[in-house]
This record gives structure tokens, C-alpha cells and sequence, in this order.
């Protein structure tokens, strides 16, 4: 049989963008479909206008530390509109450096839906409204996934994390509904820029899943921040009030006031619509699309990678998935992609750092384990007055001395992750990176000068056994694919 093509994308985010790069480096003929902005959640939506939006926050305390160090600043004021307006054209320019990306590889990009008509047929919808049909020989799904929106009674006055990067003005004051990581970060955000926070969390401790410590550590550093965390609480219903004002009453009948609200109670893949039941496509319960460790469906042509198969929604994640597809379709030396040992970051203010197992799944992973952990003041904090503190800790297999987890609450913790990722990977024991020379003065030193193991009886206390199972070293986190 003839083909039109023979690699067809559905999606340009990451994982589509980069499999059709390297498909069409080997050689393949490719096609893609995308009915957004190209560059998906990650570059519109996700983490690029996130972090800077992180970064801008950020000033909202530099001006004030500068006093320590001997400058004398009038406070600032700050333009939202200028912030907003700013991200959008930089948001254009990757965009475009997307596209180009694409056609310098011969890649041909439709704008429209795609929709499956069989195993090797897909619908296109084009933006200009025509429709018509193009065979491929191999089909990739990389659709990625949305925001899910809540159910309660008054829920259409809420937004949801895609409408933060596109708000006309900052909301005096500011609901945050949620505890996951997004939820956190844009907290951050909002309070950063001078809005007031309530953080509202239905669980006893947001975070679920980070290693406790680290959750508790930031809880207490956000609250110095004046950021409102109110755990163990839901909203029962949302009213808009004659003043334009948001009225939220809670699960216990009691009501808070706001002037915006953001939901950000998690992601779910983005898979209605595209024909996959029709031409046999597998889902699993929460409808994101099953697939073998070749990222193969259950239709042979078909393939899928990123947030849609709900494996590690991260954007390195779903590159490392769109390059295997492409090496092992067209004839590349194919590099399996590895969930293990996945560091990560979250941009709340103070940022987190994580690569590895938290305690809690250490324990429940290896038995006994050693736990060493310190906070300190960063020094740049001895001059400002700042009351901020940074937490590390380091999870050791005691049995054979391996690191099995590494956690930074504290300045550029992200940064400091990446490098010690590297030596999680190699295997490193405590007693090599005891033995590695620290840069002083740094923050990054205190994980290779930590000596004093923290006391089992009192860390025993830290378990949480509802959460803590046995699993392989990987850390699962946000939908950015």
C-alpha cells in the first residue's frame, strides 16, 4: 500500500515536535496536525511563560534585600499589562522558532484537528474549514492533556491554569484552589506580585507524593510569605457578588472573599474527540491511551507518547518518548527511555529541588535507610534579615550505602538537582559524595559536608504509611509535556 506519509503526527508539543524532527531527519516523510499555538502546553501554557512569570515575582523581594547589601531603592510598581504583554511576544517568538524547526526538516504542518478514520487514516479539520484525508503509514498521537475544571455549583467563575497566562489584570485578592504543584507555584506568582493568597488544599498537606519533610518545609516557608494555606478544606459552592466580587462558601459553611479564583485540581489526557474507541484504540480508566515499553497501542500503527499516555507528564519525559518512537520506526539505534531516577523541580517561592525517593518510599522500597537533613539561613539572607530558611536531605540506602533520594527547598534548587541527578544515575554511594570537595561559599556544598544522620526514632515519626509503597526510583510530577 501507498502512503501519503509515513510518519502522521497528531499534536506539534514537545514529544510531536520532536519526533517529527528526528523521523524526518532519517529520512521519513512526515505530516503533523496541530490545532493550537505549535510548541503545545510546555511553551504556550506550561513552563516556559510559568517560569517567567516565577522569574518576574522574584523582584517583588529583590528590591527590599538590596537594602542589606547598602543600596537605597525607591519601592516599585508594577505594570501587569507590560508582564503579559512581554511573555506574549516571547511566547510568539518560540512559536515561530517552532515552526521553523519543522520546516527546515521537511516537515509538513496542517492547522486544524485531527481526527482517526483507521489504523493508517486520519481527518483532517483545517482552520479554514475545509476537510479532507491523508494515510499514513505509522500514527503518532502526542495531544498532551488540559486542565480539568471543577463541579461545583458556581464553578464557571473560576479559571483554570491556561487563563492565568492571559489575565487583563492581577486580582487584589486571590483563591487558589488545589495542592499539587501547579496550585503552589502560581500561589507564588500571584502573592510575588502583590496579590493577597489563600491557598485552599482538600488534604491535610499539599504536595502529595514529595517527600514530607520537603512538604512541610515549604508550608512553613510560604506561610512567612503571607501566603493564606488553609489545608483540609474544600469549596462547597462560588457566588458572584454585585460588586464583581467572588464569595466562596467552604465544606464547613463558612465563606471567604475574593476578587479572582483559580482552579488547579489536576490534568487529565487530552483524548475525547479523536476517534481512538473507533479504530480500537485502548484507554485506561482515567482515558489516557495504553501503551507497550515501545510506546506502541493496541492498534500496531499507532503510536502515542507525552501527557496522553500519563506516564511522567514532564517535557523531558515526552522528548525522550517522541525520540524513541522515531529511532525505532526509521532506523536509528533506539534509546529506551528510562522513568527511573526523573529529577524535577517545582518554581514556588522557595523553589524545590527532587531526583530519587522520598523517604516515605524509601522505607517502604529498602527497609532501613539512613536520613541526613539540614536547615539553614542562605547567606545571602545574613545580610538581608530575611527570615527564609533552606532545607536539604539526602535518603541512603543503609544496607549498601546508595543514595536513593536527594531534596532543596531553597534558592535554585532546580540548578543544584540537575548535577547530582547525574550522580544518582552513576549509582553514587554517601560515602562518594562525602568524598567530593565542596565549592565554598555555596549552598550546593552542604549536600557533600553533611555527616550526622538524622535519629530513626524521631524521623519514624515523618512516615506516611497511607502514602508510602514500594516502587521503582522515579519521581512523577507535573503535566508540562
Amino acid at each position: 500500500m501507498t502512503f501519503d506519509y509515513d510518519l502522521f503526527v497528531l499534536g506539534a508539543g514537545s514529544g510531536g515536535v520532536r519526533a517529527s524532527r528526528v523521523a524526518a531527519s532519517l529520512g521519513a516523510r512526515v505530516g503533523v496536525i496541530e490545532e493550537k499555538a505549535l510548541g503545545g502546553t510546555c511553551v504556550n501554557v506550561g513552563c516556559v511563560p510559568k517560569k517567567l512569570m516565577v522569574m518576574g515575582a522574584h523582584f517583588a523581594e529583590e528590591w527590599q534585600d538590596a537594602a542589606g547589601f547598602g543600596w537605597s531603592v525607591t519601592p516599585p510598581t508594577h505594570a501587569w499589562s507590560t508582564l503579559i504583554a512581554n511573555k506574549d511576544r516571547e511566547i510568539a517568538r518560540l512559536n515561530g522558532v517552532y515552526g521553523r524547526l519543522l520546516e527546515q526538516r521537511g516537515v509538513r504542518v496542517h492547522r486544524g484537528r485531527g481526527v482517526l478514520r483507521g489504523p493508517h487514516e486520519v481527518e483532517l479539520r483545517l482552520a479554514d474549514g475545509s476537510i479532507t484525508q491523508v494515510t499514513a503509514q505509522h500514527i503518532l498521537l502526542a495531544v498532551g492533556g488540559r486542565p480539568v475544571r471543577p463541579a461545583f455549583p458556581g464553578a464557571e467563575h473560576v479559571m483554570i491554569s491556561d487563563d492565568v497566562f492571559h489575565l487583563p489584570e492581577l486580582p487584589r485578592r486571590m483563591l487558589v484552589i488545589g495542592g499539587g504543584y501547579i496550585a503552589v507555584e502560581l500561589a507564588g506568582v500571584f502573592a510575588g506580585y502583590g496579590a493577597q493568597v489563600t491557598l485552599l488544599y482538600r488534604g491535610d498537606l499539599f504536595l502529595r507524593g514529595f517527600d514530607h519533610d520537603v512538604r512541610t518545609h515549604l508550608a512553613q516557608e510560604l506561610r512567612k510569605k503571607h501566603i493564606d494555606l488553609r489545608f483540609g478544606r474544600d469549596v462547597a459552592r462560588l457566588d458572584r457578588q454585585p460588586d464583581g466580587s467572588l464569595r466562596a462558601t467552604l465544606d464547613d459553611g463558612s465563606t471567604l472573599d475574593a476578587d479572582g479564583a483559580l482552579a488547579a485540581i489536576g490534568r487529565t489526557p487530552n483524548t475525547a474527540g479523536l476517534g481512538l474507541e473507533e479504530v480500537g484504540v485502548k484507554l485506561d480508566r482515567r482515558g489516557a491511551i495504553r501503551v507497550d515499553a515501545r510506546l506502541r497501542t493496541s492498534v500496531p500503527s499507532i503510536w502515542a507518547v507525552g501527557d496522553v499516555i500519563d506516564r511522567v507528564a514532564l517535557t523531558p519525559v515526552a522528548l525522550a518518548e517522541g525520540m524513541l518512537v522515531a529511532q525505532q520506526l526509521f532506523g536509528a539505534e533506539p534509546r529506551a527511555v528510562d522513568y527511573d531516577l526523573i529529577p524535577s523541580a517545582v518554581f514556588s517561592n522557595p523553589p524545590i529541588g527532587t531526583v530519587g525517593l522520598s523517604e516515605e518510599e524509601a522505607r517502604a522500597t529498602v527497609g532501613a535507610v539512613d536520613v541526613f537533613r539540614t536547615t539553614f539561613t542562605p547567606m545571602k539572607h545574613t545580610m538581608t534579615g530575611r527570615d527564609e530558611r533552606t532545607l536539604m536531605k539526602i535518603v541512603v540506602d543503609r544496607a549498601t550505602d546508595r543514595v536513593l533520594g536527594l531534596h532543596v527547598v531553597g534558592p535554585e534548587a532546580g540548578e543544584i538537582i540537575q548535577g547530582f541527578a547525574v550522580a544518582l544515575r552513576c549509582g553514587a554511594t554517601k560515602a562518594q559524595l562525602d568524598s567530593t570537595l565542596g565549592i565554598h561559599p555555596t549552598l550546593a556544598e552542604e549536600l557533600v559536608t553533611m555527616r550526622e544522620r538524622c535519629p530513626d526514632p524521631d524521623h519514624e515519626l515523618h512516615v506516611d504509611h497511607v502514602n508510602a509503597r514500594p516502587k521503582r526510583i522515579v519521581s512523577e510530577q507535573w503535566g508540562e509535556g
